[in-house]
Formats: C-alpha cells, structure tokens, sequence
C-alpha cells in the first residue's frame, strides 16, 4: 500500500517536495532556490528550464533522501506561484524567452492601451472577475508573442505552447503528453470566462492570442497523466541538471498556491476564510457556487473543489503588497532589528505606538484601494517615538491592511467572519496574530502543519486516488496549534481603526509625491 502524496510547491523564489503521509502530516520537505532575474527596472523574469531542473532534483531529493520507492508513492499534487508565463517550443520543449514573473510590470502600457475603455473594463471583469492588470498573464502572452521574433507565426501554426507554471511541470513530466492546467490557474489568465469555465473568444481576439497555444482546463482533483520518467526540454538544458524520476506515478492535484491553500485550510464552504502572511498578504474567502462580483475592488477567482462536487466554486480574494517584506524592510534597510523573530519582543516592550501609524506603499497601495501611486509614510511621530513604537506600527499595519479587505469582503459577500484561519511565516508571530483578532474583532486559528499551500495540493491529490476518502477525513486529522480570540473592546478597536483610516487616505492624497 502506497505511504504518501507527494506535493511540489512551485513558488516565486524556490522550488520545493513534500511527503505527506495518511495522517496529513508532512514528512520530509526538500528545497531549492533559483535565480531572480532584473534586466530593467520593473521587470522580472526567471528561467524555466532553472525551474524544471530545481522542481525535478528535489523531487529526486526527497525520494532518495527518505529511501521512498515509486510504490510508496499514491499521488503527485502541484501547486505553484500564479500568473507567471511560459511559452515554449511543442517540438523542442525549449522556452522561447525567460517566463515574465507575476510581479513583472512590463506589461502595464498594453492593458493601459487595450483596457482604456471603462466599458471594457467592466465586461473584463464581468467575464474573468478580475481587475484589468499587467498581473495577470493575459498581457504578458502578447507581450512575448509581439516581441520574440517569428513567435506568433509559430503560435499559428501550432508549433508554440503558452502555459502558466503548473502547465509548464506538467507537460515536461508527463514527457510532453499532457497539456494542462486546472480552473484556478485559468482564472488567472484574464482570458479565462469563470462563469462559462472555458477559454473567452473575445478576450483572446483583444489581446491576439492564438487559442491553439492555451492549455486544455481541468477539475483541479482530476487526473493530469503520469510521470515519463525523462522530460522533453532536458536536451536543451546547457547547464542546468535534470535528475531521472519514477515514471508511471499520477499527476491528480493542481491548484495555484493561494486557491491550494485555500483548500489546505480546510475552507471549502462558503464563508470559510484564510490568510496567508507571505512576502504581501492574501485574504481568500469561499463563496461556494456564487461568483460574487466585488463592489470594492478585490477580485473574484475560481476556488479549488473536492471531487464530486456539482459545478464550479469560487472565492473572493484581497491583497496587499507589503506584509512580511515591511519587516524585512526594518531590518535590512533601517536596521532596526537583527531579525523577523525579534519584532514580536520590541513589539511588547511598549504598550502601544504612542500614536505611530505606519502605511507601507512602498509600491502603491493593493486592494481595496488600487492605488498605484500611492508611496509609503510614518504618521504620528513624535520626539518620544522610539525604534519599538515603530517596529510595533509595522507590525499592526499588517493587521489594519488585512482589516480593510476583510471588510470589503464581508460587504461584499453578506456573510460575517467568526473564524479565520492563518498561514505564512508573519503569522508565527503571536503578537501579530493577537493583535489580528483584535483588530477584526474575530477568532484567528493557526494549524499545527504551516504547510498548507502543499497540503492542498495533496490534499486534492490524494482525494482524486481514494489515498483520503473525502474532506470529512481530512479536516479530522487536523491539529490546531493556537487559537487567538478578540480581547479589545469596541471602542478602542473604533478608534485605532479611525486613525489608520485617518492615515491611508492622507497618503492617497499626497500621491504625486515622489
């Protein structure tokens, strides 16, 4: 009998492999990191052959390491950083250009010229449930196309394949057989329709993509083919390393990582809510077969779904830019403490911030306010500030940033938050997370296994194969590790939420301020 589910996490600076056993508990994790590329200031790019030979040998990593054979091994789940495009050759397997990442913004100018149009704008959003942006990976498709020689004369013809990056795993795993992506990723692409779940004519024809090049969209809990043992884009590799790896284990689980931990919480029925304390923050909540349409600014996406549930599911999902980076920010830049770990004792060290807002735009402001000129300030201070008044600010802006999309999302969806449930490393900070349900005036819960980006692609994975009978057994064999309840009173909350109110709107109003 089969031992584990392995999951591949896919993420913007590293690759990871994960053991997960029966009890939902992760094993062994194996990790890589890549290079970031920054050819010019506001793009970025990573190399996916880089990718694809990190995701690879720490696959082979973890398997030898912890002497797992093929047998032992039920399911292959994937979960990977969102938006990132790769277009390659079909006959190759060689990337025709570096992957444009998420983050890049190369692409601005193209949707400020397609997407001028407020009426435009609006049925975009209507049919993807996304806010035009250079985020998403519809752009950066024509980006690419429009400036790699011959690349669209190729996409034509048939001969290029546009895939995010779960796409890009799967194909060179299943050795070029299978390609695919599952409805979270596509929802993702601004060329996705999430109510009619297919690729949108119109939206291809605005952004002159060829839908010979787009994947075919499946059930994130399906089959996605199985390990060939050899990938086709290892005879173009140059320098990089492609380990062999088992052929003939099931690909079963694919989801975009905040959809993938979405479902690793647990949070598969409406109202169920998560957020993870990443690098940003991203607040999602299930809203079951309702694709809510935001009236304040957050996007509407498509939530990964357990087998056997009837049509698709969705969530309303909120992010901000600076969560765990405005700490690393104290401590790289203003050096003013050594170490993430140590905010939480300055934190402490004094009662409350003596009046000291922080507001980190450093690059505008997300949702719920899109503002993207927006630029970071420190309000409130005084000659008594100190340097833990202001490591205590940074800390609650985390929280007051999560409040405003929480609150959006409940105006939103009509549904109140009595728990929500919190991942990320920021959210091992227990002052944070206090402050958190004070702040929200709600119960924050924090599971044992931190891993729940992986666990839900495991999770989905290993419910495809029967590894887990249904969510039922999951949710059993989850162990909750903390549980912060609100202990600040109404009014205090009113107040410090008057104030941080007080603050955003004076930095949207200085926003021409360089």
């Amino acid at each position: 009998m089969s031992k584990y589910v392995i999951a591949l996490d896919q993420g913007t600076t590293s690759s990871r492999a994960l053991l997960v056993d029966r009890d939902c508990i992760v094993r062994g994790v194996y990790q890589m990191t890549f290079t970031q590329h920054y050819p010019q200031p506001g793009w970025v790019e990573h190399d996916a052959l880089e990718i694809l030979s990190t995701q690879l040998s720490v696959l082979h990593d973890v398997m030898d390491a912890f002497a797992v054979q093929p047998s032992d091994v039920n399911a292959i789940g994937i979960t990977n950083q969102r938006e990132t495009t790769v277009l390659w050759d079909r006959r190759t397997g060689e990337p025709i250009a570096p992957a444009i990442v998420w983050q890049c913004r190369r692409t601005a100018p193209i949707i400020e010229e397609l997407c001028a149009d407020p009426a435009l704008r609006e049925r975009i959003t209507d049919t993807t449930g996304l806010i035009p942006d250079a985020y998403f990976s519809a752009s950066k498709i024509a980006w690419l196309l429009d400036n790699v020689p011959g690349a669209r004369e190729a996409a034509c013809a048939g001969d290029i394949l546009f895939g995010t990056i779960d796409t890009w795993l799967i194909w060179n795993l299943t050795g070029g057989a299978v390609h695919a992506t599952d409805y979270t990723n596509a929802s993702r692409t601004m060329l996705f329709d999430i109510h009619a779940g297919e690729w949108c004519d119109w939206l291809c024809e605005l952004f002159n993509v060829p839908m010979a090049m787009l994947p075919e969209v499946r059930p994130s809990s399906s089959h996605f083919g199985v390990t060939a043992g050899s990938v086709p884009a290892a005879s173009r590799a140059g320098s990089f390393s492609f380990p062999s790896i088992p052929a003939g284990i099931p690909i079963c689980g694919v989801a975009g990582d905040q959809q993938s931990a979405l479902f690793g919480q647990c949070c598969t029925r409406p109202g169920d809510a998560k957020n993870t304390y990443g690098t940003g923050c991203f607040l999602l909540m299930h809203t079951g077969n309702e694709a809510i349409r935001s009236k304040n600014n957050l996007v509407t996406t498509i939530a990964a779904s357990e087998p056997g549930v009837s049509g698709l599911e969705y969530a309303l999902e909120g992010s901000v830019f600076m969560a765990g980076a405005l700490i690393q920010w104290l401590r790289d830049e203003l050096k003013m403490i050594g170490s993430a770990s140590e905010s939480e004792q300055l934190a402490r060290s004094v009662p409350d911030t003596a009046g000291v807002y922080i507001v980190p735009a450093f690059t505008g402001l997300g949702a719920p306010y899109w503002d993207a000129q927006a630029r970071g300030a420190i309000y409130g201070l005084t000659r008594g500030a100190n340097r833990a008044h202001i490591v205590r600010a940074a800390l609650e802006a985390l929280a007051y940033q999560v409040s405003d999309l929480m609150t959006s999302m409940v105006a939103d969806a009509g549904v109140r938050v009595e728990t929500l449930a919190v991942d990320g490393g920021a959210a091992r900070n227990d002052f944070l997370m206090q402050f958190q349900a004070d702040i929200l005036g709600c119960r924050l819960v924090r599971p044992a296994n931190a891993e729940t980006t992986a666990a839900g692609a495991a999770f989905l994975a290993g419910l495809h194969t029967g590894f887990w009978k249904d969510m039922d057994e999951i949710r059993s064999k989850r162990v909750i590790e903390n549980v912060y309840s609100s202990q600040m009173d109404a009014a205090r909350r009113a107040q410090l939420l008057s104030g941080w109110k007080s603050c955003i709107e004076r930095t949207r109003t200085n926003q021409t301020v360089e």
